[in-house]
């Protein structure tokens, strides 16, 4: 998010900087706290971009990944991406949740009743 984010509007969105195949790494000795701390990072620099667009800006063009998409196309873009991940997360919540799981929507009905 923070490679994405940053610069939105005049920089590619795949920085140099980002190290794509250590963020499928483990990190070592992570804390709790820091990952948190990492993901509130991300979504404040995602939040903090969307809250700087003007109008006129989602007509302007941007690259990712050397690609040059609409400011309003990189956006869906990214949305598309996040709720992909976000399925992801629900499903292995699922899965370590087992029988413990409690619906994120409407519950499924339970045998015997309406």
């Amino acid at each position: 998010m923070l490679s994405r984010w940053t610069d939105f509007l005049t920089t590619d969105g795949e920085k140099p900087s980002r190290n794509r195949d250590a963020e499928f790494e483990p990190a070592p000795n992570l804390s709790r706290a820091d990952l948190l701390a990492a993901w509130e990072k991300g979504w404040a620099s995602l939040f903090g971009t969307l809250a700087s667009l003007r109008p006129e800006n989602l007509r302007q063009m941007v690259r990712i990944a050397g690609k040059e998409l609409s400011v309003t196309d990189a956006i869906l873009r990214q949305f598309a991406h996040y709720a992909a991940h976000v399925g992801q997360i629900v499903l292995l919540a699922k899965h370590f949740e087992r029988s413990h799981w409690q619906s994120l929507s409407v519950p499924r009905k339970k045998p015997g009743k309406p």
